[in-house]
């Protein structure tokens, strides 16, 4: 395959094996300039040293970013109030935050006037797709670098071998060899003995929950409060979109809470084993589902779940910058009005116990509901309820002896 003539790319970096090999690689067969792209969005890194890091591996200079904000309130939060979830556990954090980043770089890419973007995502994952349709919708004209599937480097020894051949620092190891990804909403970990789906995840893989074997004997009791289905408070005290995630990923991962384990389906075809520690996320979502199971209409809730699956899918895919997403944000944008109030929940060992919902907009009656006597509810109006309910059901079985009898059955 010819290698396409290119003047300046932008890479999105994170100092890891990776994004450092990568960085080198493109000098070495391109021959062009590499500006680093590196974007916080809440992956704990401190940043120090990493631009001279890049400097030293062969970049021209490097972009730091804080997203954290933008990261919560445009993509984590919209997801959240969508209810996606994909394959009934994954929350979707590393999924929503690649179209966030690679939009940047396209911006970054467009200030420097590069003609190519970069990115370190392996042929055999998602985030090469993430990455890709970000930039096929907002800069179709860029060329795209995807050393993974371009070069020979088998894996991730090589790339270690690579590395020390050429002076650039790592901090993995072979016996550190977790493929990982943090962000504000959860911490992913792949590799290692997580590609065998009967082996146990090894409890030291595991960095910001405990295991619920090892949490506090005691419970602890959380009140989130929520506005038109955005959290912004927390035991009554308002806090802002990264304040509230990273106090409740504390508070969650002591007490064992967001743990995923996960064989799931890949859009390229495969399937993989992954683990998800998302305490922040999981406890957002489990309290946004208890205040939207009191403010919204039974048909409204049925639909929105379907809306949701939906939309899981989009994000997955990363499908993000479509028309479609952005017509089910519509839709979910008109649901969430009501979806204002509070919601108790009790952590303990692991567990995301509710305990107490309320909401100004409650469509829960305790007169309708009561098991006691009421004024409000005539029982006996339940008998032409059915009757008519039941009448498809009626007249299908009555023409079924009608046939059944025809027949001599």
């Amino acid at each position: 395959m010819s290698t396409p003539e290119v003047n300046k790319v932008v890479l999105a970096y994170s100092g890891g094996l990776d994004t450092s090999v990568i960085l080198a690689w493109i000098k070495e067969h391109y021959g062009c300039e590499v500006i680093a792209f590196t974007a916080d969005v809440g992956q704990g890194d401190s940043f120090e040293g990493l631009e001279a890091k890049a400097l030293a591996s062969g970049a021209s200079k490097l972009y730091v970013r804080d997203l954290k904000e933008e990261f919560l309130t445009k993509y984590a939060f919209p997801t959240l109030r969508a209810g996606a979830v994909y394959e009934r556990k994954y929350l979707l954090g590393t999924s929503f935050a690649r179209p966030l980043i690679a939009s940047h770089q396209v911006e970054i890419a467009r200030l420097e006037g590069a003609d190519a973007v970069a990115h370190g995502c392996t042929g055999k994952g998602n985030d090469q797709v993430r990455f890709e349709l970000t930039f096929q919708a907002l800069a179709p004209d860029l060329k795209v670098i995807a050393p993974w599937r371009q070069w020979d480097l088998g894996g991730r020894e090589e790339l270690l071998e690579y590395a020390v051949a050429r002076g650039i620092p790592v901090s993995q190891s072979k016996t550190n060899i977790y493929s990982r990804d943090q962000n504000l909403w959860h911490l992913s970990h792949e590799g290692g003995e997580l590609e065998d789906p009967w082996q146990e995840p090894n409890e030291a893989m595991y960095q910001i929950t405990v295991s619920p074997e090892e949490a506090p004997d005691k419970p602890v009791e959380i009140v989130i409060g929520f506005e038109q289905g955005y959290p912004v408070s927390l035991d009554g005290t308002p806090m802002g979109p990264v304040e509230l995630v990273t106090t409740l990923n504390k508070i969650g991962g002591e007490h064992g809470v967001g743990r995923i384990d996960l064989v799931e389906n890949r859009l390229v075809g495969m399937k993989s084993h992954g683990v998800y520690e998302q305490p922040g996320a999981a406890i957002l979502s489990t309290a946004h589902k208890e205040l939207e199971s009191i403010t919204l209409d039974r048909e409204t809730l049925h639909y929105k779940d379907l809306v949701a699956q939906k939309y899981a899918e989009l994000v997955y895919d990363g499908r993000w910058f479509t028309p479609l997403r952005e017509a089910l944000d519509a839709f979910v944008e008109v649901t969430q009005q009501p979806v204002t109030g509070e919601v108790r929940l009790k952590l303990y060992k692991g567990n995301i116990i509710p305990t107490g919902r309320k909401s100004p907009y409650s469509l829960y009656h305790e007169g309708f509901a009561t098991f006691g006597a009421d004024d409000v509810y005539n029982q006996a109006d339940a008998k032409g309820f059915i009757n008519l309910f039941g009448l498809p059901m009626k007249v299908a079985a009555l023409a079924k002896q009608k046939r059944e009898g025809a027949d001599g059955k």
